[in-house]
């Protein structure tokens, strides 16, 4: 899983060579491994800068009461915004943490705009990315 989680576009046959199968069986594996849903897709990872989503902030927001509903109107709002690429209910000192993508400053102040307005928000903290140290590389599986 380590090899085809760094290497999504591996072919079956070099996946087969690496790990010391034969392709039909490596192919039996993964085939076994997506049906269990421990794969679930496949994909490329983008350059935001270069594709003009340079900015980066997370959220940090508190809603006003914390009940059921009022998780479930917040969630279904917050899903809607195409800036928003992460949302996490947290414990701790506010309810949930978004991180956004953006082009600039003034697409954060749109958003914002938004997201303050969303059902059941009592108050946000923003932390603007000023550089990325480390970013998703994957689940710390074994080669």
């Amino acid at each position: 899983m380590a090899l085809l989680q760094a290497e999504g576009r591996i072919s079956n046959v070099e996946l087969a060579r690496r790990v010391n199968l034969s392709p039909s069986p490596c192919l039996e594996r993964v085939r076994r491994l997506e049906a269990a849903g421990l794969i679930r897709s496949y994909g490329a990872k983008l350059d935001a800068a270069a594709l003009g989503y340079g900015t980066s902030a997370f959220i940090q927001v508190t809603l006003d009461r914390t009940t059921a509903d009022v998780f479930d109107r917040f969630r279904d709002a917050v899903v809607l915004i195409d800036a928003v690429a992460e949302c996490h209910m947290v414990a701790g000192g506010f309810d949930y943490l978004l991180k956004l993508r953006l082009k600039d400053m003034e697409a954060y102040r749109e958003v914002l705009a938004t997201i303050v307005d969303l059902p059941g928000v009592a108050q946000t903290h923003t932390y603007v990315v000023i550089e990325a140290i480390k970013q998703d590389s994957g689940l710390p599986l074994k080669a």
